[in-house]
């Protein structure tokens, strides 16, 4: 198969889909890969380490369009179209094949709509099965765990203290308290990161079942107790569930005091297609010291802190809420490598003994991922758009 690689065009996006390493892989399973030029330059991927690997440089985005039947990408088609985004989908053809993070739970937005214009099959990475045989090609967690990373060295960075304990001539100085909401693949890799730094980590999940994980990493799960009918947040799927108001409310006011006593607070709870549920009030934050940080990792959803602001840091009487978005494209070489790995094997798990794509197949991951076919939606789509 004819496999295509564009430059990235959303806002802040430095990732590429397909790294150097893995065009040769591709290459020697018989297949041809197109790469727009400078398609990997923001994540120090040069043009001339994809023509040592045997892909074909090209100069022109259309021109690698109207070459390729498999389109790979990281973020195609935001819920603002842009203009960019709005001329690749004009020179797409029916039965083109995109892959790549979609933002599928909404069907109306306008790249989505342009592409079920356009008679595309679309398979969305947001959308893979948590199941073993899905592991390696889980991008949202390989992401997150960049994520998480990086909010702890945020939390790091914004305070205006250091994190281990200190013996000095001066006296000891005490390490700093961080407390981590959301003990996912994101609260995980920052309770582990923050811990390493030489702060004392606290944690907390709607998930019972995650406890033991954030002991082992050295972490204090911190107990609160809710109403006994929804004590426990874990879905079919693994992931945090949707919880009702009441619950969140004597979740908010039993995190209070943990929050106040925090240096750092770091959150990443999220529910897939659904607003980020809001977990820090004004009130907390009022409680806190000054120089204390909250860095929200679902920002980008609107945040769990009730002051975030997407892409902006706010200044609430002496303590910052940083509401960064798409922290892993700030790692972008990391980013890339782990990325170009999960799609390649989600491409490999696609693609027929007889090099074609196997669009009728009853794999449980191909059935869960296939957003469009034909421009049609598929039958596994979103359960809520």
């Amino acid at each position: 198969m004819k496999i295509g690689v564009l430059r990235e065009c959303h806002p802040g996006e430095h990732r590429v889909a397909l790294i150097p390493a893995h065009v040769k892989t591709l290459q020697n399973a018989g297949h041809e890969v197109f790469i727009e030029e400078r398609a990997g330059a923001a994540s120090s991927f040069a043009d001339e380490e994809y023509r040592r690997n045997g892909a074909q440089v090209l100069g022109d985005r259309a021109e690698v369009l109207a070459a390729v039947e498999v389109l790979l990408t990281v973020r195609f088609g935001s819920a603002s179209q842009s203009e960019t985004t709005a001329a690749d989908i004009a020179s797409m053809r029916p039965g083109q094949i995109v892959i790549g993070f979609l933002d599928p739970y909404d069907h109306e937005t306008e790249a989505m709509k342009a592409l079920r214009g356009r008679g595309v099959t679309a398979f969305a990475l947001e959308l893979l099965p948590r199941i073993t045989r899905a592991q390696s090609m889980d991008a949202l967690s390989a992401m997150a765990n960049l994520a998480g990373y990086r909010a702890a060295l945020i939390a790091a960075e914004r305070l205006p203290r250091v994190l281990p304990m200190m013996m000095t001539a001066a006296g000891t100085i005490i390490p700093a308290k961080f407390f981590v909401i959301g003990a996912g693949v994101a609260g995980l890799q920052a309770i582990a990161t923050a811990g390493r730094l030489g702060a004392v980590v606290s944690a907390y999940d709607v998930r019972s079942a995650v406890k033991e994980q954030v002991k082992s990493l050295g972490a204090r799960f911190v107990e609160i107790e809710v109403p006994e009918a929804e004590s426990d947040g874990e879905a079919e799927d693994g992931y945090a569930k949707e919880m009702d108001e009441a619950f969140y409310r004597a979740q908010r006011e039993k995190m209070t005091s943990v929050i106040a006593d925090s240096d750092a607070v770091i959150t990443t709870a999220a529910v897939p297609g659904k607003p980020a549920p809001r977990l820090v009030t004004r009130e907390m934050v009022d409680g806190m010291k000054p120089g204390s940080v909250v860095v929200d990792l679902a920002a980008e959803r609107g945040g769990n802190c009730e002051l975030t602001r997407p892409g902006k840091t706010v200044d609430h009487d002496g303590v910052q809420i940083v509401g960064p978005l798409n922290l892993a494209a700030s790692l972008p070489f990391t980013a890339s490598q782990l990325y170009s790995k999960n799609i390649t094997t989600l491409l490999d798990a696609l693609i027929g003994e007889d090099g074609q794509p196997m669009l009728d197949s009853d794999d449980e991951i191909l059935q869960a991922t296939m957003v469009l076919r034909d421009g049609e939606l598929a039958a596994q789509q979103p359960a809520e758009s």
